[in-house]
């Protein structure tokens, strides 16, 4: 511990980080221990006069650190006990998902089994941010998902949920295609165990499947026989003779083929033209996606009714609680 010389001797320095910045990318919220914390200047002990007020200060910072230690031991308590009440919802997909508080964990607590995560390889990491500039190197995509996720399935007996379906890790290549999914490549393998292995007309299904979207580098991982990923396809892709263990997942943007938003009923063409894509798809074995969707229950009722696989969101509890009272209301 560094010092400083005051006229009573050599006394301590405690220094206290306070760049909260740095721990919290853009859009993020700190708790409240954090920003406790960063509220408080580096802290000189010195004066005599001063030594009361000093120790006083230590005995509620000392307090606070105590009350967040106990809050975060029944915090991990209550979630351990509440684990086993999770409903896997097969339908529900956090768009997004690391803008929430606790990216993964709070998809996962809601009965999540699609996740999406945007990354950039960065100096060799594969970092986990929707823009470049709100990339940290703490945030790689081994932290916040793959470690997590191999952790949750040796807990579990193998799955992400016990004894539940597997779980979609959409991937959205953010920087150029090609550097990006070798570095992803070389990552995959280490979770090799937990994860859905792609061969040509063959899916041999894990507990997690990876499916690669944005800059997709379609020729690259065509070639390859063997992968630990497949392609995320779009609308222009249903005609196709693409195979579904390349191309198992069929995505696209709502506003760019359909103008409802919700409001009144679906008008009937829209209505028609979704059932006969969603159809098309599940004849071919291919699930759907659609992304910009309205934060609408109407909308949600009308994919469903569909049969839409993956419901996009970024307010799990509404979309939870959408999806038990609808699966309450089909028994």
């Amino acid at each position: 511990m560094p010092a400083s010389s005051l006229s009573g001797g050599l006394v301590p320095v405690c220094h206290v980080p306070l760049d909260s910045r740095r721990l919290c990318p853009k859009g993020r919220r700190l708790g409240a221990s954090a920003r406790l914390h960063s509220a408080h200047p580096v802290y000189h002990f010195g004066c005599h006069t001063n030594f009361r007020k000093q120790m006083k200060y230590l005995h509620v910072v000392w307090a606070h650190i105590c009350i967040g230690m106990l809050v975060c031991q029944f915090t991990a308590e209550e979630a351990a006990a509440d684990e086993t009440d999770i409903v896997p919802l097969v339908h529900a997909h956090a768009h997004n998902d690391y803008h929430h508080d606790r990216p993964l964990l709070d998809a996962l607590a809601h009965g999540f089994c699609g996740v999406e995560a945007d990354i950039h390889l960065v100096n060799g990491q594969l970092l986990v941010a929707h823009d470049r500039e709100d990339c940290r190197p703490e945030n790689t995509l081994e932290a916040l998902y793959l470690s997590p996720l191999h952790e949750r399935c040796r807990q579990n007996g193998g799955r992400v949920y016990p004894d539940g379906p597997s779980l979609t890790l959409l991937i959205d290549i953010k920087s150029e295609g090609v550097p990006t999914y070798k570095a992803l490549r070389d990552v995959l393998a280490n979770y090799a165990e937990i994860l859905t292995k792609f061969r040509e007309g063959n899916i041999d299904e894990g507990a997690v499947t990876v499916i690669i979207s944005g800059n997709r580098p379609q020729e690259l991982m065509r070639s390859e026989p063997h992968r630990l990923a497949a392609v995320d396809g779009r609308f222009s892709d249903v005609d196709s003779d693409i195979s579904r263990s390349f191309m198992p997942l069929i995505s696209d943007n709502w506003r760019s083929h359909f103008s409802w938003r919700g409001a009144s009923d679906m008008p009937l063409e829209e209505r028609q033209k979704l059932h006969a894509i969603v159809k098309a798809c599940h004849a071919r074995g291919q699930r759907v996606r659609l992304w910009a969707t309205p934060e609408s229950e109407a909308v949600w009722q009308a994919l469903r009714e569909a049969g839409v696989d993956l419901l996009n969101t970024d307010d799990l509890p509404r979309l939870r609680e959408f999806l038990l009272r609808d699966e309450a209301g089909s028994r």
